[in-house]
């Protein structure tokens, strides 16, 4: 096998362990891995990375691995993590102007529901 540019299993070229796309070890996960498994990183440090070159970006991309054992459990969804999750959602869909609560999340570019946009310019 021929040695891909982005295998350094010592980390001595990348500063950590870096392998090429879909070659990583066993119990090398990336977050989303992680959570799928129900587990978070927490606090661990970065083990390894994957780098892959992409058609979109200039260089090449990285994912984070992170040690399976040394994973912890993702912290429940507590019913006051819900409250906030539902308070900071209900700001972003109410209206400043007309104060309903629009039914969707309001337009950063208008910064209204789309009732008050459209009746600034007719006012004006």
């Amino acid at each position: 096998m021929s040695c891909p540019r982005f295998w350094d299993p010592h980390g001595e070229r990348f500063g950590i362990p870096t392998y090429p796309w879909r070659m990583a070890p066993d119990g090398l996960l990336t977050r989303r891995q992680l959570r799928a498994r129900g587990l978070r990183p927490g606090g661990q440090p970065v083990a390894a990375q994957i780098l892959w070159s992409s058609r979109r970006s200039k260089g090449p991309r990285a994912a984070y691995l992170y040690r399976a054992q040394l994973a912890k459990p993702v912290r429940p969804f507590t019913l006051a993590k819900r409250r906030a999750l539902d308070a900071a959602n209900a700001a972003r869909r109410t209206c400043p102007q007309c104060r309903r609560d629009a039914g969707y999340v309001l337009p950063a570019h208008l910064g209204t529901c789309l009732p008050c946009a459209d009746a600034a310019p007719l006012a004006a």
